[in-house]
């Protein structure tokens, strides 16, 4: 039986980071994956997503300037983007295993599952540890209703080879409205099911009816306080039975209504590790109900964004953990999250509607179309909500709806880490013009 100091089970990006940081310093570790090396981000989600995306976004600029410039604006080749994309996924499993090869990494392939809390099973193979990291990730979740087989996933759409006519989306948060713009942009028919009138729930109320009225526009048809009762194979297509007695005759129809968290199979209850429907349950140093099993990323229960560079910080926390022996727990910065829509919207901070109505802040909505960075490109809806706080003066949250959300909310989140004031700010020369030469009139 082989040994290590850790063993990760999962090799997403939070794995990762743990793996590369642990064995640096010279631990022996070992790394679990039962499917595509380098998790769900660069292969089925956040990256090939962001490739479909750019052409978007080029697209969408091009719009813009329509007759101010450009005569016509070109269609979307989805089979050609298809293709490019294709040239990011492909090579992403080999190089992800090979990079952990180089930096003295074993690596297993297998499903992994406890035989005690120092030993798990893979492929009929047993390995020991004195520490293990659950960095299983999670999954989309599938309704429970007759004809669920009929539904695609958010890997069924990145993946496919064909665009359909008519697509149906059910679910209103993040991935449905991000899937459902790419495919409108790139030529479909889009519906979107929602099971009450406020999609995107965890952003600023305003700002995102904003955004719904301008995708509207675009042509993707929301079907607010509605849900999917059936979905029935129909030769080719696709019926979906509504709530509201109405059916919708799709050609595809993709179930994006939240993930879940992979913990099934690990053999977690035979060792006393405890998880609910919502993920692994950790404390503050990210450790389990097992003193030397411990958990990162989509897997774990937490009120903290499920994304990328979250998993990736808890992996670089707990490799200090364990290299340095901190004693202190997990302490997270502002955590900025966006959609990556037509046009983005982006938060960060406090930005939840007790903090909007409670007296100790002021709270700026600002309409930003005529100002120079957007006009210049005719970006006709371009809005924030500036939140600060009265007593120090300080950036405490903000949220933008605009093509540069991301750019924005990238420095606002720098500000609120360093707590800059904005004097602090205006002592700073940036470069002109850009969103960055903004900040000193955006508060």
């Amino acid at each position: 039986m082989e040994k290590f100091d850790v063993i990760i089970i999962g090799s997403g990006p939070g794995g990762m980071a743990a793996a590369y940081d642990i064995s640096a310093k010279g631990a022996k570790v070992a790394v679990v994956e039962e499917d595509l090396w380098g998790g769900t981000c660069p292969n089925r989600g956040c990256d090939p997503k962001k490739v479909l995306y750019g052409a978007v976004e080029a697209r969408d600029n091009l719009l813009q300037l329509k007759n101010i410039g450009f005569d016509a604006v070109p269609e979307i080749n989805w089979n050609d983007l298809m293709t490019f994309k294709e040239t990011f996924t492909k090579p992403v499993p080999v190089e992800q295993k090979a990079g952990l090869r180089n930096a003295g990494v074993q690596t297993i392939t297998g499903k992994a599952s406890f035989k005690d809390k120092h030993t798990i099973i893979v492929e009929n193979q047993e390995y020991r540890s004195d520490k293990f990291i659950l960095a299983t990730g999670q999954r989309p979740a599938i309704l429970d209703i007759p004809g669920k087989e009929n539904f695609g996933t958010s890997t069924d759409f990145l993946n496919m080879k064909e665009l359909p006519e008519k697509i149906a989306f059910v679910g209103g948060g993040y991935i449905s409205l991000e899937l459902a713009n790419i495919a409108n942009s790139c030529g479909s028919e889009v519906h979107l099911l929602h099971h009450n009138e406020r999609p995107l729930k965890g952003f600023d109320k305003d700002l995102t009816k904003a955004l719904i009225e301008n995708l509207k526009v675009r042509g993707i048809q929301f079907h607010l306080n509605e849900s999917a009762e059936s979905v029935t194979k129909i030769e080719e297509q696709f019926e979906v039975s509504l709530t509201s007695q109405g059916t919708l005759l799709v050609d595809r129809v993709f179930c994006a209504t939240g993930r879940i968290p992979n913990v099934e199979g690990l053999n977690l209850e035979k060792i006393g590790v405890e998880f609910t429907h919502k993920g692994i349950q950790v404390n503050e140093y990210l450790q389990t109900s097992v003193e030397n099993i411990y958990a990162i990323g989509d897997c774990i229960q937490k009120d903290k964004p499920k994304l990328t560079p979250v998993s990736s910080f808890e992996g670089r926390y707990l490799a200090k953990l364990f290299n340095e022996n901190l004693q202190t727990g997990i302490k997270y910065p502002a955590l900025p999250t966006i959609i990556f829509s037509s046009p983005k919207l982006a938060q960060v901070g406090l930005t939840n509607q007790d903090t909007l109505e409670n007296e100790r802040y002021e709270v700026q909505d600002l309409d930003l179309s005529q100002w120079f960075t957007y006009k210049h490109v005719n970006e006709s809806l371009v809005k924030a909500k500036i939140i600060i706080e009265k007593a120090t003066g300080l950036l405490v949250g903000a949220t933008v709806l605009g093509n540069e959300a991301d750019q924005l909310i990238n420095l606002f989140t720098l500000m609120i880490n360093q707590k800059l004031l904005s004097e602090q700010v205006n002592e700073m020369i940036m470069l002109y013009p850009t969103v960055s030469s903004d900040l000193s009139y955006l508060y």
